[in-house]
């Protein structure tokens, strides 16, 4: 489950004036008490539909993996949203808006049913006045689901029921190196910290299998004690995503690092995931000083397809396939 796909959400006006517009077309066509009905049927059903298409757009957070809750949570907490709660409630206010219009509807209906044209037309005008305050009532909730919107919608797609290894250690060690040459990410590489700022995933296959390598800039490249809560709670998202863990060491120094450094922030990834970790010594073409379970130069290329092999190993991922009885 991701958020690409979420459509755009509407403000209040523009959904008051797409219904009354709508409303006059509708009355032209009819005559009378008629015209009344039609006006008001029709702005009520765009208001309605409208409204409750903006809440039934959105998953079932309730039903959403745990790894997408998560990391939706901590990148909205750092938005006015303020997380996935503060979120539920914006939804819950537009979808009552949505039942209110209903209500309005179905009560000004059986009034203008009743009277005469002259009443029908007051009546009409005053049912429009209400499903507009109602609408601009859920202004702000709106606009708030705009901007989680805009913020989750960049969200990598990663898929929670594929094998995922995660791919962890400082800053240029060659992590989204190693990525880009295994898969078909194009992430960009470059000589100095923090090249990269979010999620990065590559795919490649195995006997069919869809794996996902998710690289973790900004996250898994530093202690625990320098993230901040909202970096801590995406590492926490992560933990309920890696099948595995491939953890990279530059034992060259080269990437700007000591290697005692480096071998705490391995602790401190051994003991965060219950998963196997991998401890891989890249640029073993100009250091291999260091204990690590592989060796390989993604510059090179040496070594780099058993790494990839012993990562697969470890998720030990096995296809469900049909049998017969």
């Amino acid at each position: 489950m991701h958020f690409e796909h979420l459509p755009t959400t509407p403000r209040s006006e523009e959904l008051v004036d797409k219904a009354f517009s709508r409303a006059a077309r509708a009355g032209r066509a009819k005559s009378g008490k008629e015209a009344q009905e039609s006006m008001l049927q029709t702005a009520a059903n765009i208001l309605s539909d409208n409204l409750g298409n903006v809440v039934t757009s959105w998953p079932d957070f309730d039903l959403v993996d745990r790894f997408y809750y998560e990391l939706a949570d901590a990148t909205l907490a750092d938005t006015d949203v303020e997380g996935v709660d503060r979120l539920r409630q914006h939804l819950s206010e537009v979808m009552w808006a949505s039942r209110r219009t209903d209500e309005i509807k179905r009560e000004y209906h059986g009034r203008i049913r009743n009277s005469d044209t002259d009443t029908a037309r007051k009546f009409r005008k005053q049912a429009f006045a209400r499903l507009a305050d109602i609408t601009e009532q859920v202004e702000e909730d709106l606009l708030a689901i705009g901007a989680a919107r805009d913020a989750l919608k960049t969200l990598p797609d990663i898929r929670a029921d594929d094998p995922a290894i995660v791919v962890a250690g400082y800053p240029n060690v060659g992590k989204s190196s190693f990525v880009n040459r295994v898969t078909n990410a194009k992430n960009e590489t470059a000589a100095y910290p923090y090249t990269t700022t979010n999620l990065n995933v590559g795919h490649f296959e195995r006997d069919h299998i869809r794996y996902q390598l998710v690289d973790t800039p900004g996250l898994l490249d530093r202690p625990a004690e320098d993230r901040n809560a909202i970096e801590s709670q995406a590492v926490s998202a992560l933990t309920h995503l890696a099948d595995a863990v491939l953890f990279m060491l530059d034992a060259s120094g080269e990437c700007g690092y000591p290697l005692d450094d480096q071998l705490e922030l391995l602790d401190d990834v051994e003991s965060t995931f219950e998963v196997p970790v991998l401890v891989v010594c890249n640029k073993a073409d100009r250091s291999t000083d260091a204990d690590a379970d592989h060796y390989m130069s993604v510059e090179t290329g040496e070594g780099v397809e058993a790494t990839l092999d012993a990562a697969v190993e470890a998720v030990g991922y096995e296809l469900e396939l049909p049998f017969d009885e």
